[in-house]
């Protein structure tokens, strides 16, 4: 399903402020050799995460799912001079190409990159987030959001990708493991009374949730 319509898209990339060349560099390579190059958060999200960052100055900010590490430099860009990024990867190749990536900018010293499983790594990092950005397997989400809440800073915000799950949420029936899991998630969070959300209609969807 076509969630944005592409004049308006194209229209949108027009008048937003272009990627740098490190993140431009990473999109065309992941465009031109990835067959599943749309988990890339890319120009306009990869825009929108830079600014909640840059706005927030976030000390401590977790990821979870690097992919390509793009998303992790676009949030590393509004950290504090002492802050840090921590960001975990499940497979082993990806993670190797988020470490070549990263070690091309600037802000490399400020990237920590962990490879393996999210529910064991979390609770070794003994941090309170700033920003959480959970970008991962979709059946984990609810228990990733868990996990992270109780050590959310009083003013942090968690982001959550791919809440419209291409659209399939949309559906009368919703089928699909990953569809369900997201539409599941949606709901866990909008019947939370410890927090508060709102949905943005931007690339595939992202969720913003606060505590209240």
């Amino acid at each position: 399903m076509e969630l944005i319509n592409i004049l308006a898209e194209n229209y949108v990339a027009k008048y937003t402020s272009a990627e740098d060349s490190l993140l431009k560099k990473i999109n065309d390579h992941t465009v031109a050799n990835h067959a599943q190059a749309q988990m890339l958060s890319g120009h306009i999200q990869g825009k929108v995460l830079e600014f909640i960052s840059t706005i927030s100055r976030p000390k401590y900010i977790l990821e979870i799912g690097t992919f390509k590490g793009y998303s992790a430099l676009c949030l590393a860009k509004g950290l504090q001079p002492d802050g840090e990024l921590h960001t975990i990867e499940l497979r082993t190749e990806d993670a190797n190409t988020c470490a070549k990536n990263f070690e091309q900018s600037e802000l490399h010293k400020k990237i920590h990159l962990h490879v393996g499983n999210a529910v064991d790594i979390i609770p070794a990092l003994p941090y309170t987030w700033d920003i959480v950005f959970i970008d991962a397997d979709k059946t984990g989400y609810i228990t990733y959001y868990e996990m992270v809440l109780p050590r959310l800073s009083e003013n942090g915000l968690i982001i959550a990708d791919n809440v419209l799950f291409h659209g399939q949420v949309l559906n009368e029936k919703i089928t699909g493991k990953n569809a369900v899991a997201i539409n599941a998630f949606n709901e866990h969070v909008a019947a939370d009374e410890r927090t508060e959300q709102v949905m943005l209609t931007v690339r595939d969807g992202l969720l913003l949730i606060k505590k209240k």
